[in-house]
């Protein structure tokens, strides 16, 4: 089995359509994609446990902290020995989190769901999300914001599958929610498990010198496009990297907190007679999902025509408004915030998608899967910052006797403050400079020859 799982035994012979790769790549971000529906969890999980709406936000904050990491640490291992072996070590990660997380609740060990839902799941989600990304960038490299806006569309998708089917498993299982969370994670295991497997088995890389059919490369200063290549090693030693990790960690942090307090939010922003029932917040946790999945397909294809920076610039610049207009008019009525929580949403999707495309811009595609798990530690970072914005101010202010859409909205204007930060840093990427560029033959070598150098 191992030897099958060798990138070697990966390679796809001559005449493979490059077509076929997207669904293998879906398989896997359509099941990850499930952290994304962790809030439907949330409150049956706050009445399992007895504690606070921050103690459960820990688990998300702990399984996208691992995400980031394990990207950040397993990009350079992934480009090495291939995106089978990385895809099947993210299904037995992912899957055994999941069942990890079940023992915990059945026996209301809340360390046991921190430890097996966010950390080992979260290594799962890393290793998972930048294998088939890096694998989509050099099978597309005509169409890279396309190609990884179908992978990571799957990602935000997730999300929507996960949303209505975690709903309808828990009806299934019990007359209380809270009691039916364990059967509900175990079967969302075995389910997910069988579909990664799919991904694992379907995945192939191109051989060394592929390139499409009658593909030119176009190098670009003003669209900031280069043919040459930048290795992972000096790629985080230029100012671009670090200005596309804060670009990347204002853009999360604000999506994130939204989409972790999803369904308790609109709640709160309605409560009373007449307001959002549990049902109907789980709706709304689907309907986001659409938005980020689409936002990540539609976003990250149409910076293929008008360019990165511009795109990124609409991200943040018209999600900065979105958010002031949701933390001031936001309460007025379910479809003023139902609107502006979907255009944010596809922001935040739009974003993850077009990330991959921009450093393949400017730093080429030589070690670019090695590059985007580096840059994912912003994710970790505001996988953190996010959640804890939201809760912690909302819990403050919900204990000072604030309620409804006030407890939120300090923690809304904070996230106008850090998109704007983020606009100003995406404003000052500029081409790489030449001295970071890998010498010609270097970088014609495959991936393992570059990362056994950089290592």
């Amino acid at each position: 089995m191992s030897s099958f799982l060798d990138r070697e035994r990966s390679i796809a012979p001559p005449g493979y359509s490059r077509w076929l790769i997207p669904p293998a790549a879906l398989a896997i971000h359509l099941s990850i994609g499930q952290v994304y529906a962790l809030s439907v969890f949330k409150n049956p999980l706050i009445a399992r446990f007895g504690v606070s709406d921050t103690a459960i936000a820990i688990v998300f904050s702990i399984a996208i902290v691992m995400l980031g990491l394990s990207a950040a640490f397993g990009g350079t291992w992934m480009e090495r020995n291939g995106p089978r072996k990385a895809m099947a070590l993210s299904a037995a990660c992912f899957t055994t989190g999941l069942l990890l997380g079940s023992v915990g609740i059945a026996t209301e060990q809340l360390w046991l769901l921190y430890f097996g839902y966010g950390f080992v799941g979260g290594i799962g989600l890393g290793i998972g999300y930048i294998s088939p990304v890096s694998t989509l960038i050099k099978w597309f490299p005509d169409r890279p914001g396309l190609s990884t806006g179908l992978a990571i569309m799957g990602f935000g998708g997730g999300a929507l599958i996960a949303s209505s089917l975690s709903t309808r498993l828990l009806d299934v299982y019990g007359d209380r929610p809270q009691d039916a969370l364990a059967p509900t994670f175990a079967t969302l295991a075995v389910l997910y498990l069988v579909f990664m497997t799919f991904g694992v088995l379907t995945i192939r890389v191109p051989r060394e010198g592929w390139a499409p059919e009658g593909y030119v490369p176009v190098e670009s200063s003003a669209a900031m496009r280069t043919n040459r290549h930048v290795s992972a090693a000096n790629a985080i030693r230029t100012k671009q990297f670090w200005l596309l990790w804060v670009v990347l960690f204002c853009n999360v942090t604000a999506g994130i907190g939204i989409i972790e307090q999803a369904a308790p939010m609109i709640q709160d922003f309605f409560a009373g007679p007449g307001g959002v029932t549990v049902a109907a917040s789980a709706g709304f946790v689907g309907l986001i999902s659409l938005f980020n999945m689409g936002g990540r397909f539609v976003w990250s294809s149409t910076s293929d025509v008008i360019g990165r920076r511009p795109i990124y610039a609409l991200y943040l610049g018209v999600g900065a408004i979105a958010f002031l207009l949701l933390a001031t008019v936001g309460s007025s009525s379910v479809l003023v915030f139902v609107v502006l929580s979907m255009v944010i949403i596809s922001f935040y999707g739009g974003g993850f998608a077009t990330i991959p495309a921009y450093l393949k811009d400017l730093f080429g595609t030589y070690q670019v899967g090695a590059i985007h798990g580096r840059l994912l530690t912003a994710w970790s970072a505001a996988g953190i910052a996010g959640p804890l914005i939201v809760n912690v101010i909302t819990d403050s202010r919900t204990a000072a006797g604030v309620e409804g859409a006030a407890a939120y909205r300090p923690s809304l204007l904070v996230m106008v403050v850090l998109l704007a930060i983020g606009f100003t840093a995406n404003a000052f990427v500029r081409p790489v400079d030449p001295r970071f560029y890998e010498p010609e033959d270097d970088a014609r070598q495959p991936a393992l020859a570059g990362t056994s150098k950089e290592s």
